[in-house]
């Protein structure tokens, strides 16, 4: 099925999680680009922050207070989109919590709310813009997720649950919008470590700040994939080399990956940085603060990553397409001999 998106300044694009990071990134570069743009959150004065600072770049925005575990209020974001700007053509949803313990460290509680969040969050954003991508008759659906959907790392247990969840969640989704006929794209964005205040933000029982495992990359680098996903139709996209090395480990050597993780990925989180674990966390209600895209990491934040670069290129995005045509040449070969 042919998928034909608008280019990104003829588009009203809705960004879920659009208070702080990539969120907040991404929604400062759509509008930027002529988008008009629709931003949600849990928490007011932040929105209204960035409402501001696009509006004062000349940008179209709309601020709309929503927790994304309430079904109800999600629906509410998509409504008002339509009813406001007429319409709604792209959904990139971001909103998401983590939670850096071990397993054992870590309460059914605090499990269940991070599924909650990064898993049902996407749900139900996937569930209240499909009627009006539908009815537009086109559309994308972006859902970012991270490295952790295809691998997992120690001291993450319900993080990367919750993003191998939404994984699989979205190759399911996919198939059944492309067997309904109606052209809409669904595409996950897998980042590396991104420079974001979601550590800042996060419960943890390291006695740390935690970090996830490096190279840490900076937000712009997923923007860019983000704006890419909502004009050219993209099922996955890997943010970093550094993720893709992840990605592709975890297919060709997986207990070599399970080794070196062992070796050196709880240290991996370790910033020096004392955080205690009764620390104010964002893990059950939004944390004061924070309304910004980077966190702390920006002297050693990598601005760009050649490799993602790449991969969005027309020849990046022709030679994946050609690799399968010709494996499946192959194959059609070797069964007729």
């Amino acid at each position: 099925m042919r998928i034909e998106l608008k280019p990104v300044s003829d588009q009203v694009v809705v960004v879920m999680g659009a208070s702080s990071g990539i969120g907040r990134a991404a929604a400062l570069a759509l509008a930027r680009r002529g988008a008009t743009v629709v931003v949600s959150a849990r928490r007011e004065g932040a929105l209204r922050s960035l409402v501001e600072e696009i509006t004062a770049g000349g940008g179209t925005a709309t601020a709309v207070v929503a927790d994304v575990t309430d079904p109800a209020q999600v629906r509410a974001v998509a409504d008002r989109a339509a009813a406001e700007h007429g319409r709604l053509d792209s959904w990139v949803h971001l909103a998401g919590v983590a939670l850096f313990a071990a397993f054992e460290d870590t309460t059914p509680e605090e499990f269940a709310r991070v599924v909650d969040v990064n898993l049902m969050g996407q749900v139900h954003g996937a569930a209240a813009a499909l009627p009006h991508l539908r009815r537009e008759g086109r559309g994308a659906l972006v859902h970012v997720t991270s490295m952790g959907a295809k691998r997992g790392v120690p001291l993450q247990s319900a993080y990367i649950a919750s993003k191998h969840a939404v994984d699989g969640f979205l190759e399911v989704l996919r198939m059944e919008v492309q067997r309904s006929g109606v052209p809409i794209s669904v595409t996950q964005i897998m980042p590396a470590t991104i420079n974001t205040p979601l550590f800042d933000q996060a419960r943890t029982k390291l006695g740390v700040k935690p970090v996830a495992p490096p190279p840490v990359y900076q937000p712009d680098v997923v923007v860019e994939a983000i704006l890419h996903a909502v004009e050219h139709p993209t099922r996955d996209i890997v943010v970093g080399a550094a993720a893709k090395a992840m990605v592709v480990g975890e297919k060709v050597a997986p207990r070599l990956l399970d080794a070196l993780l062992v070796r050196f990925g709880f240290e991996a989180h370790d910033t020096g940085q004392p955080k205690p674990a009764d620390a104010p966390d964002n893990l059950f209600a939004p944390l004061d603060g924070f309304a910004t895209a980077q966190d702390g990491f920006g002297d050693s934040a990598l601005r760009r990553s050649l490799y993602t670069r790449a991969r969005l290129s027309p020849l990046g995005r022709a030679l994946p397409v050609a690799a399968v045509a010709g494996a499946a040449g192959l194959a059609l070969r070797a069964a007729r001999r």
